[in-house]
């Protein structure tokens, strides 16, 4: 592996391990102490924790590990091995913030039981982390390999999916926790949503693509193999040269962003690319109608 590729490397797994410290954090300096819940996996490890006091850097590893391997197997591609990478520096960052908080060198975090300030801070903590592990292609496993898998088996939305997912483990906390603690866990991840819309340089879950490049083909070709989404090629006709071309136009999530605009510049680094807010899809791999 030559020293380009590796720093090409580098300039991804380093944000996205930035992004899952600060993930980390939030969840250990804010959520835990103030018994806030949250979704996916990470609700699963919070209830585990919860109830029968099991550190969450184990279980997020444990439960994450097999998923992976599934996902590995299913689905293949490099944005798994960045969910690899995401997944292991998250257990990592949780286990070195629970013996610094343990040991004292973090002072614990006390709103002298204000929770809404609590929520407040872990939604923008949270936000923040997995703001920048999407931007840069990466995902912390768990809910969203599984959504990925069944999407593709069954054409479910992936949104629905996850939504489904988690309205069902943040509902299975009223066991565990205060259902006010529920409520204040709503708006840690409602604030936490708009941080990540926020640092992913839009306000939709979505952005449309407009490509124009001689090698338009090609760079529908490869959208196509790489990111499984729909790509549609419009005739045009340049009026300066006069010459016929093509425009490539596709719709994307907020996650892969980066990896289509790495993707067009692998092909042509000249392109033109006009990125627009989507308000609103349906369809396949996006809402159902």
């Amino acid at each position: 592996m030559n020293s380009n590729k590796v720093i090409a490397i580098s300039k991804t797994v380093a944000p996205i391990m930035l992004g899952t410290a600060v993930y980390a954090f939030g969840l250990l300096y804010f959520i835990i102490p103030s018994q806030l819940m949250e979704g996916g996996v990470t609700g699963i490890t919070l209830l585990l924790n919860y109830a029968f006091d099991i550190p969450i850097f184990l279980t997020t590893l444990l439960i994450n590990l097999p998923l992976f391997l599934l996902g590995w197997k299913v689905l293949g591609g490099r944005q798994i091995v960045y969910t690899g990478v995401g997944i292991g520096s998250l257990s990592l960052f949780l286990w070195i913030f629970e013996r610094l908080i343990s040991a004292g060198w973090i002072v614990p975090f006390s709103t002298e039981h204000d929770f809404i300030l609590a929520a407040l801070y872990a939604g923008v903590t949270l936000g923040t982390g997995l703001g920048i592990v999407f931007r840069f292609g990466g995902t912390t496993g768990g809910v969203d390999i599984v959504a990925r898998i069944l999407g593709r088996n069954f054409g479910w939305s992936m949104g629905q999916i996850i939504l489904a997912i988690d309205i069902f483990i943040i509902g299975s906390s009223i066991f565990y926790i205060p259902k006010e603690k529920i409520l204040y866990t709503l708006v840690a991840v409602f604030i936490a949503s708009r941080v990540i819309d926020f640092i992913q340089e839009g306000a939709y879950a979505a952005k449309a693509f407009t490509i124009i490049s001689d090698e338009a083909p090609q760079i529908a070709d490869l959208i196509t193999a790489e990111l499984e989404r729909g790509v549609t090629l419009i005739p045009a006709i340049g009026a300066y040269s006069k010459q016929a071309k093509h425009m490539v136009y596709c719709v994307v999530s907020r996650q892969e962003i980066r990896r289509l605009s790495l993707l067009v510049k692998s092909i042509d680094p000249h392109a033109f690319v006009i990125i627009s807010d989507v308000h609103d899809v349906q369809g396949e791999g996006f809402r159902e109608t």
